[in-house]
């Protein structure tokens, strides 16, 4: 498996990657176009292509934040799921990366969310917070209240809620 950045917004990649993230991501959760193309510039943004066997079969963008990595997007292609790829993924992250914190649907939203959550705690996640609201990506679109995951335990989760709203959300 590799984990191949995409370092400028004309990348042939960039393309299917948008077309599946607004595909799979609800509204509510997506940057408008422009604001997608603009993590390609933005110094923060580590933005990978996942491929394996040759084949893209995902992407990871992720925020380095001072003291550990947000990860704002995670998808593994429709076509690749239910293959065990997703946690050689996370694996990959966490080796890369050794504190990270990501947002999800809270479980009881749905079946999917459930079997989300479930799959993060398998791959060493923790719940630390059920009251995260994440700030809406601009006009028309809803904050929403998701649950904040790590795989370590922050010292301080308001402090790290502060950092993530202040700098990943428009």
């Amino acid at each position: 498996m590799e984990f191949l950045p995409i370092t400028y917004a004309e990348d042939d990649r960039v393309q299917e990657i948008y077309n599946s993230y607004i595909s799979t991501f609800p509204v509510n959760e997506q940057r408008d176009k422009d604001q997608f193309l603009d993590l390609f510039s933005n110094p923060l943004v580590d933005f990978m292509s996942v491929v394996h066997e040759e084949e893209p079969i995902g992407y990871l963008i992720v925020w380095k934040m001072s003291s550990f990595v947000f990860v704002e997007h995670f998808e593994v292609f429709e076509a690749f799921r239910s293959k065990k790829l997703g946690s050689h993924i996370v694996s990959h992250l966490t080796e890369n990366y050794p504190k990270v914190i990501l947002e999800i649907e809270p479980a009881d939203l749905s079946e999917d969310a459930a079997r989300r959550y479930s799959f993060y705690q398998r791959n060493n996640f923790s719940l630390i917070d059920t009251a995260h609201i994440q700030p809406s990506y601009g006009e028309g679109k809803q904050s929403l209240h998701l649950w904040l995951l790590a795989n370590y335990a922050p010292d301080d989760v308001e402090e790290l809620k502060k950092e993530i709203c202040d700098i990943v959300y428009p």
